[in-house]
């Protein structure tokens, strides 16, 4: 008796529930329908299906809009060999029905639920650290300090990214970068990526500035400004104290 009233409060509370959180969703979708139309479809369509000015959107998925509008690369001020981060201009609110919406026109990579590094022992940071040489450091250095491309375009700093955005941008390969699908890197490897990059913004410099981690070539090419100016420096001062200089 217990069991057939517990299965039948169930099955009354349950399609209830559900048709609560659709009605949600569809809400949330047309919220982020009616923000495309104003802020996106001047460049994408008003369907999403691409213009001469911005690439389509159907089938990149949530991610990729969570990545390029939270991270205020969307929308883009002007067009250019790539689009830099920038203050954001809408609200979580807002970024999740743009996110909705345009997951809603295909099959995409959704907004990753753990992107925390906690709980990885030093041997996973550490292979972490492999992981990002091998896959990541040609672009953004092993440091994560980012570094110049081609024609223009560049890798960008990692240090004031977060968690989210990274394992995000691993998922969906915004701009210049490739693809890194959990078939490739995977779910776990790119926490471990993660906790690397955060551990490298805890670490101080102890050789003093770290001009980008770009190691000696950079260092030696300072050393020779920072000598070269010297030497010029103590030139003139040695020339002006001397009887020519004097009489000059």
């Amino acid at each position: 008796m217990a069991l057939a009233a517990f299965g039948g409060i169930y099955a009354l509370a349950s399609p209830s529930s559900q048709a609560s959180a659709d009605a949600a969703q569809s809400t949330q979708i047309e919220q982020g329908k009616k923000l495309f139309s104003v802020s996106c479809s001047s460049c994408h369509g008003l369907n999403a299906q691409g213009t001469n000015a911005g690439p389509p959107l159907i089938g990149v998925g949530a991610a990729a809009v969570d990545f390029q509008v939270g991270t205020g690369r969307m929308p883009a001020q002007q067009p250019g060999p790539q689009i830099p981060q920038k203050k954001v201009a809408f609200s979580d609110e807002e970024i999740s029905a743009l996110a909705a919406y345009v997951a809603s026109l295909g099959p995409g990579p959704a907004i990753p639920a753990d992107t925390s590094s906690e709980g990885l022992s030093d041997a996973e940071i550490a292979e972490g650290g492999e992981l990002f040489r091998t896959n990541c450091a040609s672009c953004h250095n092993v440091a994560g300090k980012g570094g110049a491309l081609t024609w223009g375009k560049f890798a960008p700093n990692l240090d004031n990214t977060s968690s989210r955005h990274i394992y995000e941008a691993m998922l969906t390969g915004p701009q210049q970068m490739p693809v890194f699908s959990d078939a490739v890197i995977t779910p776990e490897n790119k926490r471990q990526i993660i906790g690397y990059l955060e551990t490298l913004r805890e670490e101080p410099s102890h050789g003093g500035f770290a001009l980008g981690g770009l190691g000696p070539v950079t260092e030696g090419l300072a050393a020779w400004l920072v000598g070269i100016a010297g030497l010029v420096i103590i030139a003139v001062w040695i020339a002006a104290r001397t009887a020519k200089g004097k009489r000059a």
